[in-house]
C-alpha cells in the first residue's frame, strides 16, 4: 500500500563521484605497477688502423684474397679453393717456419666465405695463430 497519494517519486539517478574515485585508484595503481619494456641497442664501434706498416717477419705466411675469391700464398697464386687444397699450400709454405704466423690481407669485394675458408685451411693445417692486415682510408 502506497500511503503518500499527492507526492511524485523522485527521479533515480547515478551518483558518478564514487565511480570516478574508484576508477582513479585503479589507474594510478596500474600506472604505478606497470613495467614498461625498454628496447635495447647494442651501438658497436669498429676498430680503425692508425699504425704505421709493419716490416714483414720472418715467420709469417702472408695470404690475400681478391675479389674473384682467389688465393694467394706467399706471392704464388694457390692451385686449389677447396679447403683441403688450401691446407696442403699452407703447410707447404709454412714447412720450414718456426712457429708461422698466418697474415690474411682481403680484398674488401672479396666474399666473407673466401676469407672464412682460407681460415679453416689455417686450422685443418695445423696453423693456429691468425691475423689481419688493415689499410687505412685516405
Amino acid at each position: 500500500m502506497d500511503f503518500r497519494r499527492g507526492r511524485e517519486k523522485e527521479p533515480l539517478e547515478i551518483n558518478l563521484v564514487p565511480l570516478i574515485d574508484v576508477m582513479m585508484v585503479i589507474l594510478i595503481f596500474l600506472m604505478v605497477t606497470t613495467t614498461y619494456s625498454k628496447y635495447t641497442e647494442l651501438q658497436i664501434n669498429l676498430p680503425t688502423a692508425d699504425a704505421e706498416k709493419q716490416l714483414e717477419r720472418p715467420n709469417e705466411v702472408s695470404v690475400l684474397v681478391n675479389a674473384q675469391g682467389q688465393y694467394i700464398i706467399n706471392h704464388r697464386p694457390a692451385a686449389g679453393r677447396n679447403v683441403d687444397q688450401l691446407a696442403e699450400d699452407l703447410k707447404r709454405a709454412a714447412a720450414a717456419l718456426k712457429d708461422p704466423v698466418v697474415v690474411i690481407s682481403a680484398d674488401a669485394a672479396a666474399t666473407h666465405q673466401s676469407v672464412v675458408r682460407i681460415m679453416e685451411a689455417a686450422r685443418v693445417a695445423g696453423l693456429s695463430q691468425i691475423t689481419f692486415t688493415t689499410q687505412a682510408t685516405k
